[in-house]
């Protein structure tokens, strides 16, 4: 069974790779996102590579092999799922559950992560919107298009948040632009740095343009 520290650098760097247009990941980089100094990201990457999980290219980066990816799709799928259901069986708020299900997505059994994937209906993305890895490992990517660049007068769905920050998940929340909400783009203001939208069923709320870009849509 992979540590926890194990799990958390291949989860991490399958995030970062995501971002990355080319297949490796600045070692600086990794370091900086785990909260740890670049020495010991390094010895870890190491120990890692030994074991068959990373590339490792020294003064390059390092990059999930195959079955790295493989390990760290399956830590996301815990996560994913965990916080789905946190959010749908014990209420809790989608702007609190990502730390919690930080700690349980190490404990939790693959029989209990079956079950709770039965008793949710076999779900394909989490609350914030991000896909939720199969039990085989298949992936979506998230949608690409934004509440900042996606067609104007065009039906659109909030797809994803890409900020799950939870202040930034209040504010969403509060605006109503919670994945699921059908809407669609009436005018960008380049001066005041703003994004009109009109909801389905509600009104006309303007957001700013920095907000707009983590608001990922799909084609309604």
């Amino acid at each position: 069974m992979p540590t926890k520290t194990v799990e958390n650098y291949l989860k991490e760097l399958y995030a970062l790779q995501q971002r990355t247009d080319g297949p490796l990941v600045a070692m600086g980089r990794l370091a900086s996102a785990l909260g740890v100094t670049p020495g010991t990201a390094t010895t870890m990457v190491k120990a890692l590579s030994e074991a068959g999980l990373v590339d490792y290219e020294p003064r390059t980066g390092v990059g999930l092999s195959r079955p790295g990816r493989r390990l760290a799709l399956r830590v996301l799928r815990r996560h994913r799922l965990i916080e789905l259901f946190l959010v749908e069986v014990l209420k809790l708020d989608w702007s609190e559950v990502h730390d919690e299900a930080e700690e349980l997505e190490h404990a939790i059994s693959d029989n209990v992560l079956d079950r709770i994937d039965a008793l949710l209906g076999y779900p394909t993305n989490d609350p914030h919107g991000d896909p939720i890895p199969s039990a085989e490992g298949k992936y979506t990517r998230p949608p690409r298009a934004t509440l900042a660049d996606c067609a104007v007068d065009t039906p659109v769905r909030v797809a994803r948040v890409a900020d799950q920050q939870p202040d930034f998940l209040r504010f969403v929340d509060a605006q109503g632009l919670t994945p699921g909400v059908s809407l669609s783009v009436l005018r960008r203001d380049a001066v005041a740095d703003s994004v009109t939208v009109h909801r389905d069923g509600g009104g006309a709320i303007t957001v700013g343009t920095s907000a707009a870009q983590k608001i990922q849509v799909e084609k309604a």
